[in-house]
């Protein structure tokens, strides 16, 4: 059974302190409860991270905190405003970077930026300043003139950084900020963010399946199936599981789950061809697992804790499993198939 849920984490703010404040969320789409009831805070200067799988409930939870679709209940302040009644103000003060690029590929990279100064309302004496510093942060600056269709993938992702921080927001939010990058453009990537976190007084609330990528944050909340079931440091939520992770690859891995269990008193599961359990100790348990297991072992794995044990061990599956269970859902439940296209 998983264990239950890491209770921690709030930093110690006072109430007018807190850059984001969510009670009893939630948000229904016909009978799909996308956001069950989830409660956090978020404090100033923090970079806060949702984990968990696609259709978890992330994204719906940003575009509820961004006023950009109404919850169904509970209640969500963003810099001390609350997103139903004074979403102006929230808006105001928030930038946002969505997953997919809302770029303009046929204007510059100057003139998408100056747009979205006009409308924020940004001082028009400011604009040329504050346009060069968020640019140079991203290393964008000598490529102002250039239309945005001759920018990489990369390059439109530090661009549309840079143009949610132009108006100077008190919490930048970032839905899925690396999606679809690949290795080196994603640690590039996040390198512009910790810089803009020395330059910038903001708070930084994102998403990301990408588990090295929540290993930046200084908090997470795991959330599955539209529920938040851990929140803590990563060190912290590694250092809750307190086992080492062993993986098998036999020639029965159905069976091999049966005798460690008999056996063993392990509980196990098997993904991507291997089955998988936590032992404390993992190094001195391996000699004991090929003297008893009756199943040939082919080969075995050990490892410390990471963020996918975490992830398994409060939810009874991989991420990677989560996600394959939510595309079978997705192809059977037509309120999925289409909240996935909003």
């Amino acid at each position: 059974m998983p264990a239950s849920p890491t209770k921690t984490a709030t930093p110690t703010t006072r109430q007018s302190d807190i850059a984001v404040e969510v009670n009893a969320l939630k948000k229904n789409y016909g009978d799909l409860a996308a956001v069950k009831g989830i409660s956090l805070s978020v404090a100033p200067g923090e970079t806060f991270g949702f984990l968990g799988p696609n259709g978890a409930g992330k994204s719906t939870t940003i575009k509820m905190l961004c006023t950009l679709v109404i919850p169904s209940g509970g209640t969500a302040h963003v810099a001390g405003f609350d997103v139903v009644k004074d979403r102006t103000e929230v808006r105001r003060r928030i930038g946002l970077v969505f997953q997919d690029t809302t770029l303009d590929d046929y204007l510059t990279a100057e003139e998408n930026l100056r747009f979205h100064a006009d409308l924020y309302g940004v001082p028009r004496q400011q604009v040329r300043s504050r346009l060069e510093q968020v640019m140079e942060m991203v290393g964008l600056w000598e490529r102002r003139k250039n239309e945005v269709k001759t920018f990489s993938g990369g390059m439109k992702r530090r661009l549309e950084i840079a143009r949610g921080l132009l108006h100077a927001p008190r919490v930048l939010f970032l839905d899925e900020p690396t999606v679809g990058l690949d290795p080196q453009t994603r640690s590039h990537i996040w390198n512009y963010i910790h810089e803009l976190r020395k330059q910038e007084d903001i708070t930084i609330f994102l998403t990301t399946h990408y588990m090295d990528e929540a290993e930046n944050c200084d908090r997470i909340a795991i959330i599955d199936n539209g529920t938040i079931v851990a929140l803590d440091t990563p060190e912290a939520l590694k250092g809750s599981i307190g086992k080492d992770r062993i993986e098998i690859q036999t020639d029965n891995n159905k069976d091999a789950i049966s005798v460690l269990k008999d056996h063993f008193g392990l509980d196990s599961s098997e993904s991507e061809g291997s089955v998988a359990f936590h032992v404390p100790g993992g190094e001195q348990f391996v000699p004991r697992l090929f003297a008893e297991l009756s199943i040939p072992i082919k080969s075995v794995r050990v490892a410390r804790p990471t963020l996918d044990d975490v992830f398994m061990n409060y939810t009874g599956r991989t991420i990677r499993d989560a996600e394959a269970s939510t595309t079978e859902r997705m192809a059977t439940n037509p309120w999925m198939r289409a909240r996935s296209r909003r």
